[in-house]
């Protein structure tokens, strides 16, 4: 198997395909089945030409015995993102998030209401939560809202706050004109709240590095358990529920589904979102 990129071709001798992919699983979760390694070649030659790599089999060495420590692992990892996302996408759970668990909080304890943002791309939905949380008036309360994502690239653009006009198919404009400023043909979020956002890379897989992160009461991890095997998944729920608080609360995707994956969660419906609660 080969694949080209424009008068340059990278060789995957065989069955590199397959160490390649399940290198990727084991190391990041991502889960590449056999009919799909062409593009996950695809994804990875522009990191082997950086590399110098001769053939597929090379980068397959690189790195998996990590010749330059995380670097070129944050190369793949930057290469394997799927950043699309936009501000107010499945906002039901996010609405429970604002208007029953966060009074709830405040009603028996002053301390801070910490809640993560997990695979958070390029940001929208951290900000969406940020947004909801201004607009129902909780703002003035502690909290703390932490946002990750394992691509560097993609946190970079998070932080940047600034965005293009399809991150903004689902948000109300009359939200667009007060929480954002127009920047040469963009919108830039406005320091009030991006400012209440922490943004930090973490690889879900990583114990240490979402050690803190899966502490927080409240956890949006949605739309990356679409890429991941069910192996994988069962990896990342023991790693958040070790962590996590009992009566903490994890939204998933909803398209996504945690049943006979895990008897740490307990799936729980919330007027018309549905969530999970660690038991």
């Amino acid at each position: 198997m080969s694949v080209a990129s424009g008068s340059l071709t990278l060789v995957a001798p065989p069955g590199v395909p397959l160490l390649l992919s399940s290198l990727v699983h084991e190391r990041i979760g991502i889960h590449f089945e056999a009919d799909r390694w062409d593009v996950l070649l695809e994804k990875l030659e522009p990191v082997a030409l950086s590399r110098h790599c001769a053939s597929f089999l090379d980068l397959y060495y690189l790195l998996k015995y990590e010749e330059h420590g995380t670097e070129d692992w944050e190369r793949v990892m930057d290469a394997l993102s799927v950043p699309e996302t936009y501000f107010w996408r499945e906002m039901a759970q996010i609405h429970v998030c604002v208007n029953t668990i966060a009074p709830a909080w405040f009603a028996r304890t002053s301390l801070p209401l910490r809640i993560w943002s997990a695979a958070c791309a390029t940001g929208e939905e951290a900000y969406s939560l940020a947004i909801a949380l201004a607009e129902a008036g909780l703002d003035r309360h502690p909290i703390e809202i932490l946002a990750s994502d394992s691509s560097s690239m993609a946190l970079e653009k998070a932080r940047s706050g600034l965005f293009r006009e399809k991150s903004f198919r689902a948000l109300p404009f009359t939200l667009r004109e007060k929480y954002f400023l127009p920047e040469e043909g963009r919108w830039r979020i406005k320091p009030e709240i991006g400012g209440r956002v922490s943004f930090r890379r973490a690889n879900l897989l990583a114990a240490d590095e979402v050690d803190i992160l899966a502490r927080c009461p409240v956890v949006f991890c949605r739309n990356v358990f679409i890429y991941f095997s069910p192996h994988a998944i069962r990896q990342t729920l023991a790693i958040f529920a070790s962590r996590m608080p009992v009566g903490g609360h994890l939204f998933v995707g909803a398209s996504e589904s945690l049943l006979k994956l895990t008897a740490d969660f307990e799936l729980r419906e919330f007027g018309d979102a549905f969530g999970y609660v660690r038991i």
